[in-house]
């Protein structure tokens, strides 16, 4: 049974982030031959255009993280209705110099949490035409907003009775969406 690594962005910066309990519960629910490897993205200098013919160190980290990834999933905060700065950041970072691209053919998943009632809806449409844009094919159903709720995630980071089934059928879809894109 051949491996396959997934590339985690998370886009919160915040220690007890809910979407990086989000993803921990993510990974206790796929398959033996999934591994999930969250990329660190707070250590990336704002992208500058002038800066294309000598990335920094973890730019080129980075980069090397993705390509070197099945998949890519995101699980991302909603900052005033988009995503956060950060995941906008590193998505440029690697998506430059224009033409090599990290991201290109990448199959991709969107997910979030947070304390909102559409949880993080407006986040994730302002993300998907990024990705579109970065060539990268991504699970479009089911869509995956979660509000959270006092008991959601544990403190082992599994997810909640209530929310299990529900989440459970969006990693047995991420998964099959990987698998069929890397042919595997």
């Amino acid at each position: 049974m051949a491996q396959k690594k997934i590339a985690v962005v998370i886009g919160s910066l915040r220690k007890d982030s809910l979407n990086r309990k989000l993803a921990l519960a993510i990974a206790h629910l796929a398959p033996e031959d999934f591994t999930f490897e969250h990329v660190r993205i707070d250590d990336l200098p704002l992208y500058n255009q002038d800066d294309d013919g000598n990335q920094a160190p973890s730019v080129r980290r980075l980069k090397t993280e993705i390509a070197a990834a099945d998949g890519v999933l995101f699980v991302t905060a909603e900052y005033n209705r988009s995503i956060p700065g950060v995941l906008k950041n590193a998505l440029d970072n690697a998506s430059r110099p224009y033409g090599q691209s990290a991201w290109a053919g990448k199959p991709a998943g969107v997910v979030g949490v947070s304390v909102g009632p559409i949880g993080t809806a407006a986040a994730q449409q302002h993300l998907r035409p990024i990705l579109a844009y970065l060539d990268m094919p991504t699970l479009a159903q089911p869509e995956v907003y979660i509000q959270n709720k006092e008991g959601m995630f544990d403190d082992k980071g599994h997810i909640a009775e209530g929310s299990k089934q529900f989440l459970q059928g969006w990693v047995d879809k991420y998964v099959a969406w990987i698998k069929t894109h890397t042919g595997k």
